[in-house]
């Protein structure tokens, strides 16, 4: 079997409501997203998640095998397949209201995959969370391990309990991806930039930093490299972390740098991979809902 990504997080349905007033329903979810978004670029991926036998399930069933996402476990452990309520507002970016049940099938052990993505409700919501944790523990002798915080305080909240799961994820990654609006929630009494050194020194090689229109950092402990963002007309927010973050795993694997721990990277590199990155997620905010692109669009 070829060498492929393994994502494992939620999938959900989007239900947005948009500034016009109309209300479309789109499968989406951030685990999901970034699995579409991979095999979009043209990488075998297999995805773990979550959903019912219903009419959602149906929906995002359907999206996962049309994009050519494999399915690394049975999805049918929930009684009901998740949703999210996004409303669009006038600069486009989403706010959400979740209705999630989240648990983890079990996951075979072969084969191996070359990288691990773990990502938001999935990585911090029980009882699922406690088996993505130990799921990265068992890949990531051989795996390189991302993780993209993308947190939900809604639906998760803020408080000590949650960073504590996240901060013992962080320890055991590689790459963690954050946004500037991430850290201010989680760590209220921390700039952006000392958030981002916190997590820095919990052990991954590199926290990248997206700042929406202000572009992305890649923050290690003794070294930042910026970039800056894509202009765009946008016309919504909903995928584009997700995307951002899919491109991030695609660069690595086009560096040849997944499988295992990361060594440390060139600046040029490292500016290689954000920049591949912001040019993805550019093209995802510049149309509706989580529509990452096609290589051929890059």
């Amino acid at each position: 079997m070829e060498p492929d990504v393994l994502v494992v997080g939620e999938a959900l349905v989007d239900v947005v409501h948009a500034g016009d007033g109309s209300v479309n329903e789109r499968a989406g979810g951030s685990a999901a997203n970034v699995a579409v978004a991979l095999a979009r670029l043209g990488r075998p991926v297999r995805f773990s998640t979550a959903f019912a036998e219903d009419e959602y399930g149906g929906m995002l069933a359907d999206h996962l095998s049309t994009a050519g996402v494999s399915l690394a476990s049975d999805p049918n452990v929930v009684a009901r397949t998740s949703s999210a309520v996004a409303t669009i507002g006038p600069d486009g970016a989403a706010s959400y209201e979740f209705d999630v049940d989240w648990q983890l099938g079990e996951v075979p052990a072969e084969p191996r995959p070359l990288a691990v993505h773990v990502c938001s409700l999935g990585a911090v919501l029980s009882p699922g969370a406690e088996d993505v944790r130990a799921l990265v523990e068992r890949q990531r002798a051989a795996a390189t391990i991302t993780y993209d915080v993308n947190a939900r305080p809604s639906i998760t909240g803020t408080g000590p309990e949650v960073v504590a799961t996240v901060e013992a994820l962080v320890s055991l990654v590689d790459v963690v991806k954050v946004s500037d609006e991430d850290l201010e929630v989680l760590w209220p009494d921390l700039t952006v930039d000392e958030a981002a050194g916190r997590l820095a020194g919990l052990g991954p090689r590199a926290v990248v930093v997206t700042r929406g229109g202000d572009g992305a950092s890649w923050v290690e402990a003794d070294r930042r490299v910026d970039v800056a963002s894509r202009p765009v007309t946008v016309a919504d927010t909903i995928g584009a972390g997700d995307t951002f973050a899919a491109a991030l795993v695609d660069g690595l694997w086009t560096h040849g740098l997944l499988g295992g721990r990361l060594p440390v990277l060139a600046d040029d590199v490292v500016t290689d991979l954000l920049t591949h990155a912001a040019r993805a997620a550019a093209v995802t905010v510049s149309r509706p809902g989580a529509d990452p692109p096609y290589r051929t669009e890059l």
